[in-house]
């Protein structure tokens, strides 16, 4: 399964666990003046994503990364852009739950991690994997391991949300299941607004439709000519 990885993301409200191809920004990191504070790689609102930190995860994304050669193929940009991406997800979702009044228990958060685990690793032996580790499952989608705790977290403010979205209970038609994703789409881009984030770009630029850190165009490398504009989907909050 050379150049795959394994899938977390949740669709609508199942988790639905696939392999797909690891398709990101590689391009190189740019070098320049940054808007943001000296030392953060991001500011989510009144909090920094320090580079400190950053650098820190990178480097447990990149050792988790290296021991599953043939498994998961990451370049370093590519690194360093999942793993903030990650950070910046984290920072939104808690926003999202502190306007939605959703509090999450470690009990919580450690039983939505094993649902999305054992759901990955059930997906993943199908396709002929073994040993699927929950490392791996992490480290494939770009978040490293000790970050699990997070995503724990991460993924049951969106179970909860979900729920109160749908009058308490979990959908389990497809018009529920659609319309709950959708205002639970909606209530991220609120909480993505609400913190004005800020990426430093020497990292990228922040794509608002996937909260996802992406390469921003490198002015060194352009070709001469007439400037070409600058793809702006998903640049700026849609809601």
């Amino acid at each position: 399964m050379s150049g795959q990885s394994l899938g977390l993301r949740r669709l609508a409200l199942r988790r639905l666990v696939k392999a797909s191809a690891v398709v990101l920004g590689a391009g190189l990191l740019l070098a320049g003046c940054s808007p943001v504070k000296m030392g953060a790689a991001a500011i989510t609102g009144n909090q920094r994503i320090t580079i400190a930190t950053l650098t820190t995860e990178v480097t447990n994304l990149s050792q988790a990364v290296k021991m599953y050669p043939g498994t998961i193929q990451m370049s370093s940009a590519q690194e360093t852009q999942e793993t903030l991406s990650w950070l910046v997800r984290f920072q939104v979702n808690d926003e999202l739950a502190r306007q939605a009044g959703i509090t999450v228990t470690p009990a919580q958060a450690e039983a939505a991690l094993a649902e999305i685990y054992a759901a990955a690793k059930a997906n993943a032996e199908a396709q002929g994997l073994s040993n699927v580790t929950l490392n791996l499952i992490l480290a494939a989608n770009g978040i490293p391991p000790n970050l699990s705790a997070e995503v724990g977290q991460y993924q049951s403010i969106q179970d909860q949300f979900i729920k109160q979205a749908n009058g308490g209970t979990v959908p389990t038609t497809t018009p529920a299941q659609t319309a709950t994703t959708a205002k639970l789409q909606h209530a991220q881009c609120v909480a993505a607004k609400t913190l004005a984030i800020q990426i430093n770009p020497q990292f990228g630029q922040l794509n608002y439709t996937q909260l996802q850190v992406v390469s921003a165009p490198n002015p060194v490398a352009a070709s001469p000519g007439p400037a070409k504009p600058t793809p702006s989907a998903g640049l700026t909050p849609a809601c």
